[in-house]
């Protein structure tokens, strides 16, 4: 961890306006809750106005808009949580020690070929033809199936499964727990029995991808199913056979596509999402939180709702039901007001029988 810097020196390290005491020393970096007196944190949004004020930190990094009046040292900036996770660096706990050759406990098989540099943690298992480029890190209990191709400086978290035949570029980031190359979820029914399909694909996972803790890509059923280059996959994400996820793409926790979903680049899927299988999500599109997508997205749209429909679209409807029991009240005190007197019943009684 960094020793300690002055506000001084973190503003000219983040480019920001300085509106307090230079020579103010900073130890550390906290949340506004949590920070305390040698502490920086940052304020970035109206609502937080509050806590800023009552923050125990020594100074905040705050955007062009932010109050001068909050008590303390602040350092303006543009974007305050990006310069925040600059300053986060000086102060983050150094790295752990990189993994240098092959744990004793490890089990490499013979005819597997292992890169310069290649780290193996206690325990794992690296099976025949299996090829890992340099400086990649295999974390303990990882396992690695026969025939993968792991590419270089890659880094394996520790629980790691890759199954047989699957492909990782470079750089690729498998946190722990996830399961690349599971037989997808494919079934037939015969004499009243599902029947197994088998999963004879793999998968691939191309350069810079990052792919969250117990997140699951499941193999192809005939071919592959394929992760784009620079894809951020959050925890505990679902990737059915066949899908293809495109370039820069992310999708946040608990969100799943179904089989043969498709997307293009730079697509946003956020949390818990679920899409119908072969379907395809336009480049740029979003879905925002809880969407169900049941059919194709065209491309820069961002859809809501379950099933999901554009934005503006959904929004619509869910003011007009928030309305409902407000209408309802209206529709009775009509009705009330039409239903006849029991005068007029008798009038209309003694017409008829006349």
């Amino acid at each position: 961890m960094s020793s300690a810097r002055s506000l001084a020196e973190i503003a000219e390290l983040v480019g920001g306006k300085l509106e307090g005491e230079a020579t103010l020393k900073i130890s550390g970096i906290s949340d506004l809750q949590g920070a305390g007196p040698g502490d920086l944190s940052f304020f970035a949004h109206p609502r937080y106005e509050a806590a800023a004020r009552q923050t125990q930190a020594a100074a905040l990094l705050v955007g062009p808009q932010a109050p001068k009046d909050l008590g303390k040292a602040r350092i303006r900036v543009a974007n305050p949580s990006a310069a925040f996770t600059r300053v986060a660096m000086l102060f983050a706990p150094p790295e752990p020690p990189r993994l240098l050759g092959a744990h004793p406990s490890a089990v490499v098989d013979p005819k597997a070929k292992i890169g310069r540099g290649v780290g193996i943690g206690p325990h794992v298992v690296i099976e025949a033809g299996a090829v890992v480029g340099e400086e990649t890190q295999i974390a303990a209990g990882s396992y690695v199936g026969r025939d993968v191709a792991i590419g270089a400086r890659c880094m394996l978290h520790p629980r790691v499964y890759v199954g047989d035949r699957c492909r990782i570029g470079n750089r690729v980031v498998l946190h722990a727990g996830a399961v690349v190359g599971a037989d997808g979820f494919g079934y037939e029914m015969k004499d009243g029995k599902h029947q197994k399909v088998p999963q004879l694909g793999y998968v691939q996972i191309d350069d810079d991808a990052e792919i969250g803790a117990n997140t699951t890509i499941d193999r192809g059923r005939f071919a592959r199913t394929h992760i784009g280059e620079g894809v951020k996959i959050d925890n505990l994400v679902m990737i059915a056979h066949n899908c293809v996820v495109g370039p820069h793409t992310v999708i946040v926790a608990q969100s799943g596509l179904s089989g043969s979903t498709t997307t293009g680049h730079h697509v946003t899927i956020a949390g818990h999402v679920g899409t119908v299988g072969h379907i395809h999500i336009g480049s740029g599109a979003i879905l925002t939180a809880k969407s169900g997508v049941t059919k194709d997205v065209p491309e820069g749209q961002t859809w809501r709702g379950a099933p999901a429909r554009p934005i503006k679209e959904q929004m619509e409807m869910e003011a007009y039901i928030q309305q409902l029991p407000q209408w309802a009240r209206r529709l009775k005190a009509i009705e009330g007001k039409k239903k006849p007197s029991s005068a007029q019943l008798r009038k209309k009684k003694k017409e008829r029988s006349n």
